[in-house]
């Protein structure tokens, strides 16, 4: 591994979070799941959360481009159990809708602890069941004649408000030092060819 390559994966690591995540509900478009994955990348979630019970989560590895093996991908079999998880991490579930609520990106409490946005799928939005067990409701206002964004655009949209707006509150947003460790040891045994096997003549040799 070149010193270039090592300072880009140490530059990421530093700036990942589990601070901030999302769960999708139900994502059909393989082109919708890969934009999702690529948002979180880009912003530095390190875990995105899917609900597949009516439909598996199949970003187009054309589209998503490799940027899944960076993350965490969570699967789960219902709603129930994705909200329950989250709730295990300590996380306060904002659903993300149109339809109720006043909160915006620019609004939304990003100070009283982690968040979990959940958005819906692509036609119907989010379930019943995320809104009643939402904490919080966010939207993006519009001003044109459409009520909403496609699920995509809408994550890109809050996630770059948030992760922003989560960055400068003074929030304990960075992945700890252990973590970070281990997910550095990850990236690079992902980035070396044949890496388990040049550890293991490593080992042997000593």
């Amino acid at each position: 591994m070149t010193p270039e390559r090592e300072g880009t994966l140490r530059r990421v690591a530093e700036m990942r979070t589990r601070y901030l995540t999302f769960c999708t509900e139900n994502t059909f478009h393989p082109q919708n799941a890969s934009a999702l994955l690529r948002s979180a990348e880009a912003f530095g979630l390190q875990d995105v959360h899917a609900v597949e019970n009516l439909c598996k989560f199949r970003p187009n590895t054309r589209i998503v481009r490799g940027t899944d093996q960076w993350l965490d991908l969570h699967r789960h079999a219902s709603t129930a159990g994705a909200l329950a998880d989250l709730r295990r991490r300590g996380y306060r579930i904002v659903a993300t809708t149109p339809h109720a609520g006043d909160r915006t990106p620019e609004t939304l409490d990003v100070e009283s602890g982690p968040l979990a946005l959940v958005f819906g799928t692509e036609h119907a939005g989010i379930s019943r069941e995320v809104i009643e067990a939402a904490d919080d409701f966010v939207r993006i206002p519009m001003c044109g004649f459409v009520e909403s964004l496609n699920v995509s655009a809408s994550a890109a949209v809050l996630l770059h408000v948030l992760t922003q707006r989560i960055r400068a509150c003074g929030a304990q947003w960075r992945i700890g030092e252990r973590e970070r460790a281990e997910l550095l040891f990850r990236w690079m045994m992902a980035s070396v060819r044949d890496s388990e096997r040049i550890l293991s003549r490593f080992a042997e040799n000593e």
